[in-house]
């Protein structure tokens, strides 16, 4: 299954691919001071795919806090928060799905997450181990 989406003024596009069914599909609402303020809600396949798109990369934001270990990628016209991307090769992403076309399919109840106790390891074995694999060729076409 393919889900595309982006931000607001469409600067910013994503298209995610996942073989896990929208109704099983973990949604996360990350407690952290950044997710809680955007009301975030981000799903993740380990075995699917998303591709990111930026029309002006100087219009595209990352914002790092915390460890430093992921970037929040966020439109700097429409000011929409789209994805989390690891700062370690391979890339992988957190996907929001408010950004996603087709949002309301990820209709289970969100699960609240915690991840302030992890260590720097800790984190990015999960990152590893659970968010989505980033198309390469894509990653090169986002802003430093």
């Amino acid at each position: 299954m393919r889900y595309t989406g982006g931000c607001h003024c469409s600067n910013i596009t994503l298209s995610y691919e996942t073989h896990i069914p929208p109704g099983e599909t973990v949604t996360r609402a990350c407690q952290c001071s950044f997710c809680r303020k955007h009301n975030t809600l981000a799903v993740a396949d380990p075995v699917g795919g998303v591709e990111i798109g930026v029309k002006s990369e100087h219009d595209a934001n990352r914002y790092r806090f915390g460890l430093e270990t992921a970037e929040y990628l966020l439109c700097r016209v429409c000011g929409v928060y789209v994805a989390a991307l690891t700062v370690a090769a391979p890339q992988r992403a957190l996907v929001i799905v408010n950004c996603l076309d087709d949002r309301l399919v990820f209709s289970r109840a969100p699960t609240a997450s915690q991840y302030d106790h992890e260590t720097l390891e800790e984190r990015l074995q999960r990152r590893a181990a659970t968010w989505t694999p980033l198309t390469p060729h894509v990653a090169s076409k986002m802003p430093p």
